[in-house]
């Protein structure tokens, strides 16, 4: 017994010991990086320089923070932001310190929209600067990468690598034979026939109105994806199919050069001798490369011009749509940011950029109201600009716009609410053996309840609050698109749709970008020269990278242990934090 207590204490000690090391760790790890971060606020860029695109690591909408597991396992890996991408390339045509642009693809995650954003503004720089160049290079070409690659005058690959082009597909999780397992059922109360976010946990398969649905969105972006791969390459759409029906990852190398996919084949080393050839310079680390990050903070890419023609807002939305708490699009917060913008006399138009697949039907009426406010009493232009996603709550806070854009690769729509309240009686009661006894003073006091099944009377009082949600959105899309609302509920019904389907529907004006919505908006303004602001503005504390760390830590921990089982652990703990009326779209993630 004495040597077992001594052995426990130990192992006690031991634990304690390896947390104190991690926090002292995670410590060393945040003041390393505001050091960094401090130390490097000028960067000195030479003419002749090359703006080098790495796509590797994770792209977010804005530039986000140190990645403190990887740092701590000795990989300093910062999420790149989007708009830091979009605004470097864009810059760098009229800068005549940068030469041309290297796209070093390494395998990035990033959505479709944001990959076709940065696509775009690759073919502007080569209308506006016809005698600058863009290179590719990769050991080996996810599709992804590739359609991003496309765009470049010449795509090297190394000699033994390959290029993978496989078209897309979406892959659904459904739980219902686990919370059969489990003794728990999804009791679900919904409008829209195709509002299929809930059907992961009332059926084991796949529905075939989800399957139709997500069978059209996937071949219209694909249809967008193929096209501009095929422009890029100087093929057919066609002939791109046919790469995606085969398996050109198993292809011969020669292969690829007899199809047109890549330029020339080259190592690493030959590639670098090419760009100091053309640089001009005796040694591969003499290459002036700047990246898009280290390049926005020399010059201010949010400036048009002199920049005084206008100011321009770009308030971003992005995340899960909450009421109070949570890390991505929180009511509370966005709401005050929107009511001080109204009152901010010194901005002329508002974009808000969105990438959601929404949540909270309270939140997103509350940021519907505040932003009917800004147009109300401001009287000034208000866009919207579609990311990624912008669906269900996602759309709700968007249909009010003077103007909607969205990408041809945007899944929005899915206009349709629906309710879930868990009943775990057999649960409790059957799995593990508890007992219940409740004492009420009315027939429904005790609802909602988790351990006892809804009664008739409260489903229909439910499937009745829904209705009366549904009836709100489609009227509040109705109102914001000048059609009917039983035109709007004959596209609704809770239906994805993407992005150029939803121009031809009504649901979005034009289809491009945030450069596009921006361009547009300095058209209404009359003004050439403009300035943007970024709202919420980024100004992070050291004790949020504190707060953010142990969030970071946390994550890396539960996807290590778990696995490809992380992602039924994060739909669960998601369902848990859901308030009760959702607009919400399925879970679904194109893999590209």
């Amino acid at each position: 017994m004495k040597k077992f207590f001594i052995a426990f204490l130990g192992t006690l000690a031991g634990i304690w010991f390896s947390l104190f090391i991690a926090f002292i760790g995670v410590f060393v790890v945040l003041g390393a990086a505001m050091a960094s971060s401090l130390g490097s606020t000028t960067t000195k860029i030479e003419k002749g320089s090359v703006l080098l695109l790495n796509l590797s690591g994770q792209i977010s909408d804005r530039p986000g923070s140190l990645d403190i597991m990887s740092a701590i396992q000795g990989n300093k890996t910062e999420i790149q932001g989007l708009n830091d991408i979009v605004g470097a390339i864009t810059a760098a045509a009229d800068d005549d310190r940068i030469d041309g642009i290297v796209i070093d693809c390494n395998g990035v995650a990033a959505g479709a929209a944001q990959r076709q954003a940065i696509v775009e503004a690759l073919k502007k720089f080569k209308e506006d600067a016809p005698e600058k160049w863009i290179y590719s290079y990769s050991d080996s070409y996810t599709q992804g990468d590739y359609y991003i690659a496309s765009t470049a005058d010449s795509i090297f690959l190394n000699p033994i690598g390959q290029v993978d082009v496989h078209g897309l597909s979406a892959t659904t999780m459904y739980f219902k034979n686990l919370m059969d397992k489990l003794g728990v059922e999804a009791q679900v109360v919904k409008v829209g026939t195709y509002k299929s976010a809930v059907e992961p946990f009332l059926l084991s398969q796949m529905s075939d109105a989800s399957r139709e649905q997500q069978q059209l969105f996937l071949d219209n972006i694909w249809g967008a994806i193929k096209t501009q791969i095929a422009e890029g390459r100087k093929v057919t759409p066609d002939t791109v199919n046919a790469w995606a029906n085969g398996f050109t990852f198993a292809d011969d190398v020669k292969t690829y050069l007899d199809n047109k996919m890549i330029d020339a084949l080259t190592y690493r080393h030959e590639f670098d001798e090419k760009l100091m050839a053309l640089t001009g310079k005796d040694d591969v680390d003499d290459i002036p490369y700047i990246d898009p990050a280290t390049y926005c903070k020399d010059k201010d890419v949010n400036k048009k011009g002199n920049g005084k023609g206008a100011n321009i807002a770009v308030l971003y939305a992005t995340g899960d749509i909450t009421d109070n708490d949570g890390e991505g699009i929180v009511a509370a917060k966005l709401v005050p940011e929107i009511m001080d913008l109204t009152e901010n006399e010194d901005i002329d138009g508002l974009i808000m950029y969105v990438n959601s697949g929404g949540g909270s039907a309270f939140a997103s009426e509350q940021i519907w109201e505040a932003l009917e406010q800004f147009k109300a009493i401001t009287g000034k232009p208000f866009y919207v600009s579609m990311a990624d996603y912008a669906a269900s709550g996602g759309y709700y806070i968007s249909c009010g716009a003077d103007k909607i854009f969205a990408q041809p690769t945007t899944l929005t729509g899915s206009i349709g609410i629906f309710g879930i309240i868990p009943n775990a009686n057999k649960l409790v009661t059957e799995k593990i053996g508890v007992t219940l006894g409740t004492v009420q003073t009315n027939p429904n006091a005790n609802f909602p309840t988790l351990m006892e099944p809804m009664t008739p009377t409260q489903k229909a009082a439910m499937q009745s609050y829904v209705e009366r949600g549904y009836d709100l959105f489609t009227s509040r899309c109705a109102e914001g698109r000048g059609m009917s609302q039983d035109s709007i509920k004959m596209i609704a019904e809770g239906r994805v749709w993407d992005g150029a389907q939803a121009l031809k529907l009504g649901l979005v004006d034009m289809l491009g970008g945030l450069d596009m919505a921006i361009a547009e908006m300095a058209k209404e303004l009359n003004v050439e020269t403009y300035t943007i602001t970024e709202y919420p503005t980024l100004k992070p504390k050291w004790y949020d990278a504190i707060v953010e760390a142990g969030a970071d830590i946390k994550a890396g921990i539960i996807k290590n242990e778990l696995g490809e089982c992380a992602d039924i652990y994060e739909t669960v703990n998601r369902i848990k934090g859901m308030s009760t009326l959702q607009c919400r779209m399925d879970y679904v993630t194109i893999n590209m």
